[in-house]
């Protein structure tokens, strides 16, 4: 999961070099977060990673990824309204998007050098309280990654970028391993499974009797054929 997590954010990272000013300020189905808002939420959300390395080890994992999603206060509108100001404020506090790029670049760097030391069973605390394994958490970050890396390729109006392991990874996550139901690539599969796209009836009960993990991750807006 390691390398996985280091080949996504270098990924990233190189992809975000190419944006254009103008692109930065694009909306993006994430409302009310710009281009420029997106990658701070991501800066954001990597950052936690070595504050919780830092901290003692649980001495068990309580909680799996896919729990991890499960709808509590960690997405409820208050805890919403936090994570929406984070991002904007690091997104900001950068006005070269340069600096931006080169802070999220840092960021996921610090956080796969200090992964890479850690213990293959080594359990984190996750600031909402779960005692987790950190490959599980890591998980978790690749869910953030891949799924808003197709959120920022949709507002630019370019290609998915995702790397072939990340989505598999986020792939397997949601459908616990069962097979991709009715023919869908993976992108059109991710962005179905997480409301990315809309649904039809057909394919909700399709995807119901698949048994695909509905994460808890908001709603963002649908992207309208």
């Amino acid at each position: 999961m390691i390398e996985a997590f280091h080949d996504e954010a270098e990924n990233l990272e190189r992809v975000l070099t190419t944006f254009t000013r103008a692109e930065w300020d694009l909306p993006t189905r994430c409302e009310p977060w710009t281009v420029r808002d997106l990658v701070g939420h991501l800066t954001v959300v990597l950052s936690w990673l070595p504050a919780m390395l830092t901290d003692s080890a649980p001495p068990r994992a309580e909680v799996s990824a896919a729990d991890y999603y499960r709808p509590d206060d960690r997405f409820s509108p208050r805890t919403d309204g936090v994570r929406v100001a984070l991002a904007r404020a690091k997104a900001a506090a950068h006005s070269d998007p340069a600096v931006l790029v080169e802070d999220f670049a840092a960021t996921w760097r610090l956080a796969h050098l200090l992964c890479s030391a850690e213990p293959a069973p080594r359990v984190v605390r996750t600031r909402h309280g779960d005692a987790m394994l950190l490959a599980d958490f890591l998980l978790t970050r690749l869910v953030e990654l891949c799924l808003h890396g197709l959120d920022l390729a949709d507002a630019l109006s370019r290609p998915p970028w995702p790397t072939p392991y990340a989505a598999r990874a986020v792939e397997h996550l949601l459908l616990d391993g069962a097979a991709r139901p009715l023919g869908w690539d993976r992108p059109a599969f991710l962005r179905k499974a997480t409301g990315r796209l809309p649904l039809t009836p057909d394919e909700t009960r399709a995807l119901t009797d698949q048994g695909v993990t509905w994460l808890t991750l908001g709603r963002p807006r649908e992207t309208r054929p």
